[in-house]
């Protein structure tokens, strides 16, 4: 069967992933949709013309949608789809600065792809992440572990490139990992973080491990106080192109996400940032891995910080 993944929002985030997937040339097509005119339709036809310098079959399909849903049946029957459209963060705003503007945008998009494609494993990039994941899982109606949120690969390769830059090492002998929400409640969790194999405790001082963290939690806000206008989009397209990919190939690869937790951690009820095993199905199980008390305790409290937000989302 042809292998189809949609990308919603042709902005950065969503025309950069949309290349992405395209680059992997494990997908038959990538469709590319937004509301503004030709734009999808012109981003499409300027990758496709790419195709033969990088090497790839992949077909890129432009489509401009309405709210209304109108061009959604070029989206039909999609495998994995990647919601990024909504409104991104400007210098001084948080992500749930976003949640008004943004919730109606994405239940849009969610009960659009749901009636084109029933099928599809749903990945949501759009912030505030965990609240929007909540939110298009209801919308949906899908099972739960047919929707995820991109959180975690990107909080993680963002503490994974401090500690390499600040200890002068190659990023690929960097082990880090981060949970919780992607937000306030992010929780860094340094007791599984190594470099070259060695902890990262014995590697760092507590107040430096500290320092790295704090500029962890605040990774987006950085990236968009320095650009003024927009939000990150390289780091963020390589971590959900990712995760569409291990749902593709079905690999079962365990990454840390946005999911349905219920029991885990002693945690029930709610979309947290866990480790979990993904594949055709999305989330085939959340891997619960060893922490400290501390950071279990941490864990706990995002689970608390998120709940009464994603239970507010059914009604926007």
């Amino acid at each position: 069967m042809a292998k189809k993944v949609t990308v919603v929002g042709a902005g950065f985030y969503g025309s950069t992933t949309a290349l992405r997937l395209a680059e992997y040339n494990i997908f038959d097509e990538v469709v590319l949709t937004d509301i503004v005119e030709g734009k999808p339709e012109g981003l499409a036809l300027d990758m496709n013309q790419s195709r033969s310098i990088e090497g790839f079959e992949t077909k890129i399909t432009g489509a401009t949608t309405t709210a209304e849903g109108a061009g959604y049946e070029k989206t039909a029957n999609s495998d994995v789809v990647v919601i990024t459209a909504g409104l991104p963060r400007k210098p001084g705003m948080s992500r749930m600065d976003l949640i008004g503007v943004n919730a109606g945008i994405v239940r849009g998009v969610a009960e659009n792809i749901a009636r084109h494609s029933p099928n599809a494993v749903i990945i949501v990039v759009s912030n505030p992440l965990d609240e929007m994941t909540a939110l298009a899982q209801i919308a949906t109606n899908f099972p739960k572990n047919r929707v995820m949120g991109q959180a975690g690969m990107l909080d993680t390769a963002r503490f994974t490139n401090f500690v390499a830059e600040k200890l002068g090492v190659e990023v690929g002998t960097v082990k880090t990992l981060t949970l919780g929400s992607h937000g306030d409640t992010m929780v860094p969790v340094p007791s599984r973080c190594t470099v070259g194999g060695v902890p990262l405790s014995d590697k760092l001082s507590q107040a430096d491990i500290d320092e790295l963290v704090d500029r962890t939690r605040n990774g987006g806000a950085e990236v968009v106080a320095l650009l003024k206008t927009g939000s990150a989009y390289y780091a963020p397209s390589a971590a959900a192109a990712r995760m569409a990919k291990a749902v593709i190939e079905d690999s079962g690869a365990v990454m840390p996400v946005c999911a349905w937790v219920d029991g885990e951690y002693g945690i029930s009820g709610v979309y947290l940032g866990v480790e979990a095993e993904i594949g055709k199905s999305g989330v085939r199980k959340v891997v619960e891995t060893k922490l400290t008390d501390a950071e279990v305790a941490s864990l706990k409290e995002a689970a608390e910080a998120v709940r009464t937000k994603q239970a507010d989302v059914k009604d926007m």
